[in-house]
């Protein structure tokens, strides 16, 4: 039997494992300034499915992020 869920996976974009830039800053608001995502979506990104990251993926990259010199 295969697995639904890597199936679906396989649909998807190839990304990076993570959007992190290592410019982590959160000193002002709840959004990093080098990879965009929430402090929420940091603290759950491993335990994330491949379709939650993807959609943080669609909405960083719209906002142009990740950004290395934040």
């Amino acid at each position: 039997m295969s697995d639904p869920c890597a199936e679906d996976a396989a649909e998807l974009p190839l990304r990076p494992d993570t959007p992190c830039v290592a410019v982590c800053s959160t000193t002002f608001d709840e959004i990093c300034r080098g990879c965009g995502r929430t402090y929420i979506e940091v603290a759950h990104w491993v335990s994330m499915s491949a379709h939650e990251k993807e959609k943080v993926w669609v909405r960083i990259l719209a906002q142009g992020y990740p950004r290395r010199n934040g």
